[in-house]
């Protein structure tokens, strides 16, 4: 998890750890404590108790960081879904398109996952083997889609059709997140996370933003379409020849 620098000021073995940096650590090492456990005995196998035996802590110091045993291999996500509440309830983002504004936020949960991968990888084991791990994820997935969903509501509220479009768009974006970002953790964690979900969130905001498309990519220029007009019985011969008249 994260160390604190040693060249920032105020900082070095001479001086006390703040409160926040000792709560920190505290929890940090419950995390590491108990994500080494569940490599070593199962997750079943390891109880609260020998959690805290391993990080050194007693148990009350457990429950301050974490409602469950479930909860300590979802430790970032409470924060990450408090930045992401914030970010969308910023009234800066409101001149920006909605969709745009939400793949921005899912964005901040792909940076999450990228920041730590070996932890990020640990976890989506653990999530694979362990039935109770996956529908915790779920919920906390749940969680983030509720979040953006309440947001485009709030964007579509004069439109007939908002709570369906809230509903639709915020499903995409979660899925494609999620696609992208499980393709890169069944991988192993081979390339870039952040390139994969940018790809899929590209997709999203194509097919249900309402900006004006951009250019196409490469310079390639926009095709002609064409249509022709013609009476049911029109033998093809004259069809062509409309088209070819049409063309020159």
């Amino acid at each position: 998890m994260s160390t604190p620098d040693p060249s920032a000021p105020g900082s070095g073995p001479g001086r006390a750890p703040s409160r926040g940096e000792a709560r920190s650590g505290m929890r940090d090492a419950l995390v590491a404590a108990a994500v080494a456990l569940f490599g070593e005995r199962g997750f079943d196998a390891t109880t609260i108790d020998d959690i805290v035996a391993r990080a050194g802590v007693g148990r009350r110091s457990f429950f301050r960081y974490f409602p469950s045993k479930e909860s300590v291999v979802f430790p970032d996500h409470e924060g990450t879904l408090r930045r992401m509440s914030e970010f969308l309830a910023d009234e800066s983002g409101f001149g920006q398109d909605p969709v745009a504004r939400v793949c921005d936020a899912a964005r901040m949960v792909v940076a999450m996952y990228a920041a730590d991968p070996a932890f990020s990888l640990a976890r989506y084991r653990l999530t694979r083997e362990v039935p109770a791990l996956r529908t915790h994820e779920l919920a906390v997935v749940r969680r983030y889609e509720s979040a953006l969903a309440a947001f485009l509501r709030a964007r579509y509220a004069g439109r007939a059709d908002g709570g369906l479009r809230a509903d639709v768009v915020s499903a995409a974006v979660v899925a494609a997140h999620n696609h992208a970002l499980r393709s890169w953790l069944r991988s192993g964690g081979r390339g870039d996370p952040a390139e994969e979900v940018e790809h899929a969130l590209e997709w999203v905001l194509a097919t249900y933003s309402d900006e004006v498309a951009a250019a196409p990519r490469g310079g390639e220029a926009e095709e002609d379409v064409m249509v022709v007009v013609a009476r049911r019985g029109t033998p093809m011969w004259r069809v062509v020849q409309r088209v070819q008249d049409a063309l020159d």
